[in-house]
């Protein structure tokens, strides 16, 4: 197993996959490209300058709940979705340590690693302008992305929405957590796929979107990818 090398780029040959890494040139007889935020970007040599499915960096932000008022949650509590929208909502999560995580919100990054407000990258936000999705985006959830931004800049937001679920939280109780980046992948048309997206060149399998439940749902989707990627073993006639 090789680890700590980062690839820059995939090609395909008649006979496999030359990966070029910042630490040398490899090759193998097909591939998975499963690099989440950059699932994309490693995959557009193979897939084509202008792919129908771009990733998109939605930092997804946490609070905890104070130490003496995570009696106030005792397990998980979750909002009702919105079938039309591939985030959940801020809801609590409870965890073996008896911690309390309240979050997360759904803010667009300015970066693909764009963990804070501070974390800004210009030729991704560029990029992400000229994409065609992200118009039809903006006009369909300006007044909700207005929301998340809101959420993210004021704790007695999130407070508030908070207490939908558990009307005692104050905003005294909430202090910051770690934040986290969703790869969210979206459509040339605007649309946020809430399902997995697995495209297919001649010798590598990419997955460009594993959402919620990603985890739970971890052992079925190697089932998945392991079968594809079957079909491009040499020894398959091709």
């Amino acid at each position: 197993m090789l680890t700590g090398r980062e690839v820059t780029s995939l090609s395909e040959r008649d006979r496999g996959v030359v990966v070029e890494t910042a630490r040398g040139t490899l090759e193998a007889s097909c591939v998975v490209n499963c690099a989440g935020l950059q699932s994309d970007l490693l995959g557009r040599d193979v897939l084509g300058p202008r792919p129908d499915v771009r990733i998109v960096p939605f930092r997804g932000e946490y609070h905890e709940l104070v130490q003496d008022r995570r009696f106030l949650v005792r397990h998980l509590i979750y909002p009702v979705p919105d079938p039309a929208f591939p985030f959940l909502g801020v809801h609590f999560t409870r965890g073996i340590d008896g911690g309390v995580h309240a979050g997360p919100n759904a803010v667009l990054a300015l970066a693909r690693e764009g963990y804070s407000w501070r974390v800004v990258d210009r030729h991704e936000v560029l990029a992400l302008l000229r994409f065609p999705g992200m118009r039809p985006l903006a006009r369909r959830y300006w007044r909700t992305g207005a929301g998340e931004v809101l959420r993210s800049l004021s704790r007695r937001a999130l407070a508030r929405a908070l207490r939908r679920l558990v009307p005692e939280v104050r905003r005294a109780d909430l202090v910051p957590a770690p934040a986290g980046v969703r790869a969210q992948a979206l459509g040339a048309d605007g649309s946020l796929f809430d399902d997995f997206v697995i495209r297919e060149t001649p010798r590598i399998v990419h997955v460009l979107n594993a959402p919620s439940p990603a985890a739970t749902a971890s052992l079925a989707i190697g089932a998945e990818v392991a079968a594809r990627l079957e079909a491009h073993l040499p020894g398959d006639g091709s």
